[in-house]
C-alpha cells in the first residue's frame, strides 16, 4: 500500500519470529532484503514494534522488490507458499486528465496503484494516445477513478466502459502460404504448409511441427511459431485477441540462400491473415458468475430481469431474510445493474459478480460489436 511515509508491505507471519534488522529471502525473486521499520496498524495509526510472531499481521516500511503474493522466508529454510491467482481483467475504460499539467501526476499515481492491486492493469493506446484502465468490473474501475481524484488530486475525463471480447475459430483449415521477395541483393523465401484447428477451451495457443525430411529446417520452426503467436493478438473479425487455436506445420519449402528466420516469420503472419477468415471465426464474450440476494417478494422480477439480460439461472436458495439467485450473465449486459436491482427491490437487493469464462456471442450481438469497433477505428 502506498503511504505518505513510503510503501507499506503487509505481511502475515505463518511460523517463527521476525525481528527488526533480520535478513529475509524473497523466494519468488531469489533476492534478500533487510527488515527495517516494522509497524502494527490500527486504521490510520501506526505503532512501531521490534519483533513479530506467528499469527501476527504487520506492515514493513520500505521493502523494494516485493509484490502481492510473494513468500518471504528464512534464507536457511527456503519455502514458497501457494500464491494467489489473479484473473485477467474483463472490462476497460479510457481516461484522460482534465488539464495538461496532471499528465505526469497521473503516470506516477497509476504506477503506485498497479503495484498495490495486481488485478488492475494500465496500458496506453498507441493509436489514440489514450490511457486505458483495465479491471474486474464497473465498481472496481469507479473506485480507482475516485482514488485518483481524492488521494492523488487528478481529475479525469472517463470514456464509456469497453468489454474485453475475444475471438476464436470453429472449423479446421489446411492451407499453404509462400512468402517470396526478390529485389536487389539477397531475396526472401519461405513456404509453409499448415493446418489450423480449434483447440480445447482454455488451451490458448499451441504450435506443433510434423515436418519430416528437412523441407523446413528445424532452426526456422521457432520463427514460424513466433509469427503465428504475434498474430494471435489481433483476430480477423474485430481485432480482439484470439483464444484456443492449434497450428500444425506439416510441410513447406526453403531456399538455400534466400530463406531466413525473418522470411519464415513473415510467411507465418501472412498465413494467419490468409487462413483465419476461412476457419469460421467467432466472437467470444466474458460471462460473469452473478450472485444476487433479494427479498422473497421480488424474486420473480429479479429472475425476469436476469433472463432479459441473456442470463442463465443456475441455482436458487431460500434463506431466512431472502433468496439467493445464482446465474451466469454476459458482462456487456451488466452495466448499471446495481441501479436497476435497487429500484426493483426497494433498495434491499444486492449482488456480487466475478469472471467465469468466455462463451460464443449470439450473431446479433457479434454484428453490433464488430460495427462499433469499425466505427471507433474510422473515428480515429
Amino acid at each position: 500500500m502506498d503511504d505518505r511515509f513510503g510503501a507499506l508491505t503487509f505481511i502475515r507471519i505463518y511460523s517463527g519470529k521476525m525481528k527488526k534488522g533480520d535478513t529475509i529471502l524473497n523466494s519468488a525473486t531469489g533476492k534478500t532484503e533487510r527488515i527495517g521499520r516494522m509497524v502494527e496498524m490500527h486504521a490510520n495509526d501506526r505503532n512501531e514494534i521490534d519483533s513479530a510472531h506467528a499469527g501476527d499481521i504487520i506492515a514493513v516500511v520500505g521493502m523494494k522488490a516485493v509484490k502481492t503474493g510473494h513468500t518471504l522466508c528464512d534464507p536457511k529454510h527456503e519455502c514458497t507458499l501457494e500464491p494467489m491467482i489473479f484473473p485477467e481483467p474483463v472490462i476497460s475504460i479510457a481516461v484522460a486528465p482534465k488539464d495538461k499539467g496532471a499528465s505526469e501526476k497521473l503516470g506516477v499515481a497509476l504506477g503506485k496503484m498497479v503495484s498495490e492491486d495486481p488485478s488492475f492493469q494500465v496500458e496506453s493506446d498507441q493509436e489514440t494516445g489514450e490511457t486505458i484502465l483495465k479491471g474486474m468490473g464497473e465498481l472496481h474501475l469507479d473506485i480507482k477513478v475516485d482514488i485518483l481524484k481524492r488521494t492523488h488530486g487528478v481529475e479525469l475525463t472517463v470514456g464509456a466502459p469497453q468489454v474485453a471480447y475475444r475471438e476464436t475459430i470453429t472449423k479446421p483449415v489446411e492451407d499453404s502460404y509462400t512468402h517470396k521477395k526478390q529485389s536487389g541483393g539477397s531475396g526472401q523465401f519461405g513456404k509453409i504448409d499448415y493446418r489450423i484447428k480449434p483447440g480445447e477451451q482454455g488451451s490458448g495457443f499451441a504450435f506443433t511441427s510434423s515436418v519430416v525430411g528437412g523441407n523446413v529446417p528445424k532452426e526456422f520452426w521457432p520463427a514460424i511459431e513466433k509469427g503465428f503467436k504475434e498474430m494471435m493478438e489481433t483476430g480477423p473479425m474485430a481485432g480482439f485477441p484470439v483464444l484456443d487455436v492449434e497450428v500444425e506445420l506439416f510441410d513447406g519449402g526453403f531456399h538455400a540462400v534466400d530463406s531466413s528466420a525473418i522470411a519464415f516469420e513473415i510467411a507465418a503472419k501472412g498465413a494467419f491473415r490468409q487462413s483465419m477468415p476461412k476457419a469460421g471465426p467467432q466472437l467470444l464474450e466474458p460471462i460473469m458468475k452473478v450472485d444476487v440476494f433479494t427479498p422473497e417478494d421480488h424474486v420473480g422480477d429479479v429472475i425476469g430481469d436476469l433472463n432479459r439480460r441473456r442470463g442463465m439461472i443456475k441455482d436458487q436458495q431460500a434463506g431466512v431474510t431472502g433468496v439467493r439467485i445464482k446465474g451466469d450473465v454476459p458482462l456487456s449486459e451488466m452495466f448499471g445493474y446495481i441501479g436497476t436491482l435497487r429500484t426493483m427491490t426497494s433498495g434491499r437487493g444486492q449482488f456480487s459478480m466475478e469472471f467465469s469464462h468466455y462463451a460464443p456471442c449470439p450473431n446479433n450481438v457479434a454484428e453490433k460489436v464488430i460495427a462499433e469497433v469499425k466505427e471507433r477505428n474510422a473515428a480515429k
